[in-house]
């Protein structure tokens, strides 16, 4: 438990990924009905995806290759210089400007994302700098090695029964579940993912991410 008595919730994001921007709403819906507190964590598309650039398709590749670092570097710079508080706030400005605006991961929506939180701006200058990759690869080393590097972003981390965490990769859904819907996916997420074995639940995806 956290020191208010609320259950921790640990959740790693790429902020580029627009299904982890999905969960990472819904999540957020999850904290109002139930006895939650998120806790925020960087990964990275780009680290994960580094060794295997030649086995994705071409476009996929070259958002790796040009886009996928800046945003979590400029994640990664305002924590270590304003502390944990800001990494939420900072991902739900840049998701808003990617995803729900449609901006994409642009230095000019990152820029505007620092401002709409009242962060410096100057931050931006780590887009393209690795002055805190060691802090970035740690980070998304911890949540990866939860889950195995099979799967992406977003990754979870709850307290289980026993102590130990529970995490789990995704879930994966569309649109973001509100209410008393979001609190159902939530319990029966975790009804599946604490039962012993339980490996993997999954079905064909119809339809794209869509944003509210």
């Amino acid at each position: 438990m956290s020191d208010n008595g609320k259950t921790p919730v640990d959740f790693w994001f790429d902020p580029l990924c627009p299904w982890a921007w999905i969960t990472s709403r819904w999540v957020l819906e999850v904290e109002k009905v139930r006895d939650i507190e998120v806790r925020w964590h960087v990964m990275s598309l780009a680290v994960l995806n580094e060794d295997k650039l030649d086995q994705v398709p071409e476009e996929y590749r070259e958002m790796l290759e040009t886009k996928a670092w800046a945003p979590v570097r400029v994640v990664v710079a305002a924590q270590q210089e304003h502390g944990d508080e800001v990494v939420g706030k900072l991902y739900t400005a840049l998701g808003t400007r990617f995803h729900n605006k449609g901006e994409g991961p642009t230095l000019t929506a990152i820029r505007e994302a620092l401002e709409d939180v009242g962060l410096p701006v100057s931050l931006a200058q780590y887009a393209d700098k690795d002055t805190y990759d060691t802090q970035l690869r740690a980070s998304h080393e911890e949540g990866i090695t939860k889950v195995g590097q099979e799967v992406g972003t977003p990754v979870i981390a709850v307290p289980g029964a026993d102590g130990e965490q529970i995490a789990f990769f995704g879930p994966v859904v569309t649109p973001t579940p509100r209410g008393e819907a979001a609190a159902r996916l939530w319990d029966g997420t975790l009804l599946v993912a604490s039962t012993p074995g339980f490996y993997e639940i999954k079905r064909t995806r119809t339809q794209g991410p869509s944003f509210e």
